[in-house]
């Protein structure tokens, strides 16, 4: 899983480079962002070529197209690094006045959430773990409440102080880019349980995942 080792060290840097006001690595995030691409159009490739010639069948067939759709969700995940550095850039070399930390609160509480999805998902993934997988996947709710009452919070902000409005833009594309790595990594989860219990449970309501259901 050396694409998922990549995207997870670009989102690693974007969040360090914002949280250290840090332009330049910001832009070395961007500029490597070529390298997660270059990624995913080899795994395709491989996975189109492992179809051709083992043609797959069951749990096999399987594994094979959930790594598929997880080289996918991990680009994505790459160009959410990307929109993150350039929010990054948008905030410290070009906003004035600078955003303040009780502005960036929130950032780094999302930040920690969805990294830490992207992280487990990918163990889970690695080791074909079918109870944590779910447990990321009813995770992501958790997620998703935090970036509502964020978004709440950042409203209230921009209304205490008008010269606010356009970093409170910015920060806001950057919760929303995290919202989306936790959403990636809840798909990542889901993939591990089509592989291990054959069911596809991307239309299912994560809180109502139950393994003992699965196994019916």
């Amino acid at each position: 899983m050396r694409m998922g080792g990549l995207v997870q060290d670009q989102i690693a840097n974007a969040l360090l480079a914002l949280r250290e006001h840090n332009v330049e690595l910001a832009r070395e995030v961007i500029a490597r962002d070529h390298m997660v691409n270059f990624m995913d159009v080899q795994g395709e490739e491989a996975v189109m070529n492992l179809m051709a010639r083992r043609q797959p069948m069951a749990s096999d067939l399987r594994m094979v197209m959930s790594l598929n759709r997880a080289i996918a969700d991990l680009e994505r995940v790459g160009d959410e690094a990307r929109r993150i550095s350039r929010m990054t850039i948008e905030l410290f070399a070009t906003s004035s006045p600078r955003p303040s930390e009780r502005l960036l609160r929130d950032v780094h509480t999302m930040a920690r959430l969805a990294t830490s999805m992207l992280r487990e998902a990918l163990d889970a993934m690695a080791r074909l773990d079918v109870v944590k997988a779910v447990e990321i996947a009813k995770g992501d709710a958790e997620l998703d409440a935090e970036f509502q009452s964020a978004l709440r919070r950042l409203a209230t902000y921009m209304m205490e102080d008008s010269r606010t409005i356009g970093n409170v833009i910015s920060v806001t594309f950057v919760l929303k880019s995290l919202e989306r790595v936790g959403d990636h990594a809840k798909n990542i989860a889901e993939y591990v349980v089509f592989v291990v219990k054959g069911k596809d449970v991307r239309h299912v309501s994560p809180e109502s995942l139950d393994l003992d259901e699965l196994d019916a």
